[in-house]
């Protein structure tokens, strides 16, 4: 079997997907745009061979590359990235060469564009807020008055929360579309008050679901680029959950087959009048690709297994052959370069050297929605977990007050140590003084 990979550097992480193919004897064909002597050796080892290109946007650059591997290799079973960025350039070589094992061109648009993205979730009886796509200010300002504020406006074909804005008046409003990107289109939707929770796995060649998870997302990813908030999810369980329920819905409805997936859903923090009760759940996006920020990381350390190697055997057998048991709770706290933070990263070792599985630099192209510097770790339980994140991510003006409880503790026990001494001397006293009265 042939198998081409788009992109195999980068995030570096993911020469795991091409050794894992690797390792079962298929042959692995990287396309990418970094010199070769210029990427990891770990990638390098997990690719039967490595083609370059100056830019993977020169898609007749590309197309040759594919040319090239099936002259020498013969027909391409499967054409993936597993990255947001490249899922259009992975389709579009698909129809080109005929490769029948993920979307192609024609099927993206559901795919990539929000505003279709809801057309489906809506088919599957799956909430979404009440949108439009956006073709005038004076459109954008009715839309407001029949809805309220605050409005969500983003590119309806775009990723991560890049160019997302919240308004809150027709101020707002009216500055966005003076200031917006011309070439763009964008989708305006209410905005929902509630938290993203993620549903995420692998699914065979008929859909059904080989592993899954899910996460919560403590702050919105928009918060967290417009106001560069710290960077804070964790995973739940999801058997016998809505989240199970919905999201194999979603599955089934955009017909993610043999793939690894990514959804995002919000769940409604309080009632509201147009999007449903506290506690339900609204379709937000889907990708059709590996979850990022560390996802297919953390997941390998909640269930004790390799989801890299679930993905391959999908591909190689259609099958998993893991068994499934959710066994920790973990969690990803991300820091910012600009702020001060109360607990350095030996400290940080010192108290959670047991908890803490990887902690590393997040690459600037990703830092804006993930964070600067990232700790992921696992626990035995949700209070475990929290009070791990709460210390990772406590300000550096806390430290005084942490220094101060500290001595206090230690004051304290300084003081029942004299005490139980004290004791212990009077105790003796007592029995020299029996044994003296004795004779």
């Amino acid at each position: 079997m042939n198998v081409i990979f788009i992109s195999p550097h980068f995030p570096y992480y993911y020469y795991n997907f091409c050794d894992r193919l690797k390792k079962r004897g298929v042959n692995v064909l990287g396309i990418g745009d970094t010199p070769y002597d210029n990427i990891s050796q770990q990638t390098k080892d997990s690719l039967n061979e490595y083609y370059y290109v100056k830019s993977l946007e020169n898609y007749d650059d590309v197309y040759k590359a594919v040319a090239f591997y099936i002259s020498k290799y013969g027909r391409i079973s499967w054409i993936e990235s597993e990255n947001e960025y490249w899922l259009m350039l992975e389709a579009h070589l698909r129809s080109d060469f005929n490769v029948n094992t993920g979307p192609k061109y024609e099927a993206m648009g559901p795919l990539r564009y929000k505003s279709k993205m809801k057309d489906v979730y809506k088919s599957a009886n799956i909430p979404v807020a009440p949108y439009i796509v956006l073709t005038s200010l004076d459109q954008g300002l009715q839309f407001a008055r029949d809805h309220g504020y605050p409005l969500v406006v983003k590119p309806d074909n775009g990723m991560g929360a890049s160019d997302t804005h919240k308004l809150t008046s027709d101020e707002d409003f009216i500055d966005f579309y003076a200031h917006k990107q011309k070439d763009i289109s964008y989708i305006c939707e209410v905005c929902i008050p509630g938290r993203v929770e993620t549903f995420e796995g692998i699914t065979d060649s008929k859909g059904k679901i080989l592993v899954c998870t899910s996460h919560v997302m403590v702050n919105q990813v928009m918060d967290n680029v417009n106001e560069q908030k710290d960077t804070l999810f964790y995973s739940q369980e999801v058997e016998g959950k809505d989240i199970y329920t919905v999201g194999n819905a979603t599955v089934q409805a955009f017909k993610a087959y043999g793939r690894f997936f990514h959804f995002e859903f919000m769940r409604l923090e309080e009632d509201h009048p147009e999007l449903g009760k506290k506690g339900d759940l609204l379709g937000l996006e889907v990708n059709m690709r590996a979850p990022g920020a560390y996802i297919p990381e953390m997941m390998n350390l909640c269930y004790d297994i390799d989801v890299y190697t679930i993905w391959a055997d999908m591909i190689l057998y259609d099958t998993c052959y893991y068994e499934i048991k959710r066994k920790h709770w973990v969690a990803y706290a991300g820091r910012r370069n600009s702020k001060g933070y109360a607990y350095r990263s030996q400290e940080l070792y010192d108290l959670f050297r047991d908890n803490i599985s990887f902690e590393t630099d997040v690459p600037k192209a990703l830092a804006e929605a993930m964070g600067d510097h990232i700790y992921v770790f696992r626990a035995a339980s949700y209070d475990e977990m929290k009070n791990i994140a709460d210390t990772i991510l406590l300000p550096a003006g806390d430290r005084a007050k942490i220094l101060a409880r500290k001595e206090a503790e230690m004051r304290e026990k300084e003081a029942e140590q004299l005490e139980k001494e004290a004791k212990e001397a009077r105790e003796r006293a007592i029995e020299a003084r029996r044994i003296a009265d004795s004779f």
